[in-house]
């Protein structure tokens, strides 16, 4: 697809109204406390020019979800300005993405998910090609998914465990040998229903 088609394919699913995004979207008999509090964070959905996206595979030794796939991003912190900020030096850090280098499109409503993250995901496309470099201690592998594969809701599915002793149902969206499920997965099915209504 021509650059400029696939910019206003995105901007016009951004346009779009969407539906609401957390992690309790499938487990309405969760009741939230009205007094929680959520922590400010910020993920970037890049898309490079030959239209993948960007994914990381979170090193096996973290202490926080080890080995999962994730979106390039994290909290915000007291440095960033703006929760873009946030993702865009997020990107930079974990997979040597510049922020010079990335044309940033506009923000997804924000995702809440179990961890008490208020995630809102940041829609970008890569001016250029770029070779990813993984952050050490943080990133396993950086790989790509084809956006055409993302915005087909047929390559999504509904699994669930048992989390804190109740069933916790949530969308995969497996990709070769890489199982892409939770916030991720969820904010990635939240952009091809937004594509699909736009």
């Amino acid at each position: 697809m021509p650059r400029d088609d696939l910019r206003g394919r995105l901007c016009a699913a951004l346009a779009a109204p969407g539906r609401p995004s957390s992690d309790y979207d499938l487990n309405k008999h969760v009741s939230l406390p009205p007094d929680r509090v959520l922590r400010p964070a910020a993920v970037l959905i890049a898309v490079t020019p030959d239209e993948r996206i960007v994914l990381t595979k979170r090193s096996p030794r973290l202490k926080h979800h080890p080995g999962q796939i994730a979106l390039p991003g994290g909290k915000q912190d007291p440095g960033d300005a703006t929760l873009t900020d946030a993702a865009l030096r997020e990107a930079e850090e974990e997979v040597g993405l510049r922020r010079d280098a990335v044309e940033v499109l506009g923000e997804m409503p924000a995702h809440e998910t179990v961890t008490s993250f208020r995630v809102t995901p940041i829609l970008g496309l890569i001016r250029a090609d770029f070779s990813p470099v993984p952050e050490a201690g943080e990133v396993a592998e950086v790989f790509m998914v084809p956006l055409a594969y993302v915005l087909d809701p047929a390559n999504y599915r509904i699994e669930g465990r048992i989390w804190r002793g109740q069933r916790r149902d949530y969308f995969i969206v497996p990709y070769g040998p890489y199982y892409i499920w939770g916030a991720t997965a969820r904010i990635l099915r939240g952009l091809a229903d937004r594509v699909a209504d736009a």
